[in-house]
């Protein structure tokens, strides 16, 4: 895991790999879950019966926000910034879904910093992301996030 300290040792890793993260199994329990968080049950998430006749993947998928909504858990696996504050989301640009996950598929992320901006006791990050699929090789998503740190004074 990187360990980040200062605005300096965050630039130094600008255009580089930050890191990859652990595999984390997309499984139809945590599919159930989200659907009942975002009442968004449409039947191609979970309805197992219906889509091994009905779906082109002969099998249920993961909403495409559940896959993104992992980059928190899997960011922490990746880098850890200390003497902060605190964080805060700022967006995310250029995001596309590739492939859908498939229900029992394996999901990771692998990131680099791709800019970093010093706005006077914060900084801005722009990382760009991929969340890849274990069993395909494929990605499930890309695109840029924009992180604002606050480190203490």
């Amino acid at each position: 895991m990187l360990v980040i300290n200062s605005y300096d040792e965050f630039a130094s890793y600008e255009g580089k790999e930050l890191g990859v993260s652990e595999w984390v199994m997309i499984s139809q329990d945590r599919i159930n879950q989200f659907a009942d968080a975002t009442d968004d049950h449409q039947w191609i998430h979970v309805d197992q019966e219906k889509c091994k006749t009905e779906s082109p993947f002969g099998q249920t998928i993961a909403h495409g926000y559940l896959t993104i909504s992992m980059i928190p858990l899997m960011w922490t696996q990746i880098i850890k910034v200390d003497n902060l504050e605190r964080m805060m989301n700022y967006g995310i640009e250029k995001m596309r879904f590739g492939q859908p996950v498939l229900s029992g598929q394996s999901i990771r992320l692998r990131v680099s910093l791709d800019d970093i901006q010093n706005l006077r006791g914060a900084i801005k990050t722009n990382v760009k992301f991929a969340v890849e699929i274990k069993e395909t090789g494929k990605k499930a998503a890309e695109g840029i996030a924009t992180f604002v740190y606050y480190f203490k004074k």
